[in-house]
This record gives structure tokens, sequence and C-alpha cells, in this order.
């Protein structure tokens, strides 16, 4: 007799590590906004936070044996959703990458192809499992990473589209790829990489600019090397302790760029020093071992190919922002998950935790 998911089998500890850090975010935003136009996003953060944990709860009763069987079809509508977003969606500050539905919500498929590429990967590596990894392979696996990043880019939205790579990395890690291959493959990347950055049709010039700032900041101080200085300046200045919340001299003079999104920890930094910062990653550690070690208890492989997709998502997200905010990785606009502002990253990441939540739980049905 198969008995039902039982909420007592959740991971209580995993949510509570991700509920800390979701206040951290609330407190840091009502911070950073509180003398700017943006005064009272908090609120809106409240709001979808409070969706997002409504829907974790509902997806973690979902089989996700059902999205595996269903992801053909999940995947064909997002590559629609990001045609139609090229075709008709709003455009704001050069890029379009929303489409306005009813009531002025503003739907960004871009954040939602992640989670859906995580279960299409899971899916095409489970069929090649007990085999050596072939080069045809590796190459239908790249086409289906490669055709949603080529939709995202053309947005253009080079932060997003980076983080679709960690889902084929990890498919191919966790798949059996072979040392040989991997390292041709890691050359034909770096000579990828090359080739756009001279041709010149890849990557818009300000995309270039923002890839390579960081390196030498301050050869255009007041151009593309600002973010990347003010941002390390509002690091530095929060010394040990931090100078206190809402008393951060780069924030709350309004030189820290966007300070509740993209450099919310250089803000969060300032305010609460090299102690608080440690304490805020020592928590996404606990929350990372924490997925993983779900991924290795899973019931079965798609499972662990599931979990270990989020892992992948979450640790690239969070080293390309953190890394950006001191000056060691380019400036890409990726989110700081959990901490940063935005409803789509946010129900994006409680989605995919919903779905760590039903691999876990399904290990307790008989």
């Amino acid at each position: 007799m198969r008995r039902f998911l039982s909420f007592r089998d959740f991971d209580w500890t995993l949510l509570g590590f991700v509920m800390i850090l979701s206040i951290i975010s609330i407190f840091e935003i009502y911070s950073a906004t509180l003398h700017t136009k943006f005064v009272g996003f908090y609120k809106q953060q409240i709001l979808w936070l409070a969706g997002g944990l409504f829907a974790m709860f509902i997806f973690s009763i979902i089989d996700y044996h059902r999205l595996i069987d269903a992801i053909h079809w999940i995947y064909g509508f997002c590559v629609i959703s990001l045609v139609a977003v090229l075709v008709v969606g709003t455009k704001v500050l050069g890029a379009r990458r929303w489409i306005k539905l009813p009531g002025g919500i503003h739907f960004q498929p871009s954040e939602w192809v992640k989670l859906v590429l995580i279960v299409a990967v899971t899916r095409y590596f489970l069929g090649l499992v007990g085999r050596e990894l072939t080069w045809s392979d590796i190459f239908k696996a790249m086409a289906l990473v490669g055709v949603p990043m080529l939709l995202v880019l053309k947005q253009p939205d080079l932060g997003t589209a980076l983080t679709y790579l960690p889902v084929l990395l990890a498919g191919l890690f966790l798949g059996g790829i072979d040392w040989k291959k991997g390292s041709i493959l890691v050359l034909a990347a770096l000579l990828l990489v090359t080739v756009a950055f001279t041709s010149g049709k890849v990557l818009k010039p300000y995309q270039k600019a923002r890839l390579t700032s960081f390196m030498n900041p301050d050869a255009d101080p007041k151009g593309s090397g600002y973010q990347i200085n003010q941002s390390k300046i509002a690091v530095g200045d929060g010394g040990v302790f931090g100078r206190g919340a809402t008393k951060g001299t780069q924030t709350q003079g309004d030189f820290l760029p966007i300070p509740y999104t993209d450099f919310i920890f250089a803000a969060f930094a300032e305010e609460h020093g090299f102690i608080g910062a440690v304490i805020v990653l020592l928590i996404y550690f606990l929350i990372l071992m924490r997925l993983i070690q779900n991924a290795q208890t899973a019931a079965d492989l798609s499972g662990t190919f599931l979990i270990m997709g989020v892992v992948a998502v979450l640790i690239f997200q969070i080293a390309v922002n953190v890394g950006m905010v001191i000056g060691l990785m380019p400036v890409t606009g990726i989110p700081l998950p959990l901490m940063s502002y935005g409803g789509s990253s946010v129900l994006f990441t409680f989605l995919a935790l919903g779905m760590v939540m039903n691999v876990r739980m399904s290990r307790f049905v008989n």
C-alpha cells in the first residue's frame, strides 16, 4: 500500500536557513532603498517571498517523475515564450526581457527556463545512463541548452543566459563525460570566447566593456569601471563590524549602483562588515550542503540529477555575484539568490526548492 507524501518529511532545516536569508534580504532592501525613489520595495519583496513560499509547498507535492515525463511539452512552451519576448516583449533600457500581462505584471520567461532546463537535462541524461557519452550525445545536450540560451542572448540578457551553462556542465559531469572529451570542450570554449570578443558580432560593445572592466576598473572610472569601483569602496568601507543598518555612506549616498539587486551584497557588507558578510556566506554554504545531502540520499538517479542541477545554478549565481561585488568577476547582472530584489528570481528559487523537497519526501513513500 502506497502512502501519501507527508510534510513531516519536509527538510525543515533547509527551509529554516532559506528563511533566515529571506528575512535578511527584506531588511537590507529596506535599508538600501530608504533614501531613494525605490523606498518601499521591501514590501513588494515580502509579497514575492510569501508567493514563493506558497509555490514551494504546492510544487513539493507534485511528483517530480511527472515533470520529467512532461518536459517535452514544457520545454516547447518555454522556447515559444522566449520567441514571444523578442516579438511582443516590453522594451526597457534597450532590452526585451519581459512580457506584460494583465494587471501590470511583467513575466520574465528566461528565469523560469533555468528550472525547465534542469528537468530537461535530467531527462536527457537519464536516457544515456549505462554507456559512455559520444560526441553526438554531447552535441545534442549542448543544443538542448543552446537554443534557449541563444534566444535569451538575443534579448539581450547575457547574465541570465550564462546561468544556463552550469545546468549543462552538471549534466555532462553526472552523465560521465570522460576527461579527454572534457578537455577538448574546455579548449573549444576558450576558442569560442576569443572569437566572440574579436568578431564584434556576438557581443555588443557595452557587454564587452562590462566583462573586461573588472580587470582594470580605473581605466574608465566614470564609465565601465564605475560600478565595480563603487562596490569595492562599499565593501572596504564596512570594515570588520560595518557601519550599521541604514548608515552606509556609499549605499545611502547613492554612490553604489542598484544596491537592492545586483549589488545588495556590497550594501550588506558596508552596513554589517566582514563579520556579517561571512555569516551570510556561511548560511549559503549550509544551504548548499543540505541540498547535496538530499541529492546523495535521493530515492533514484533522476532525483539526484535534479537536485544537483539546482545546486549547480545556485553555486554559479552566488560565486559570480559575490565575485562581482569584490572585483574578481565581471559585472553580468546576475542576482544573488534569496537576497536580491526581484519576483522572477525569488519564484525560481522557491520553485526549485519545492522540487528538491519533493525528491526528499519521495524517499519516505512506500
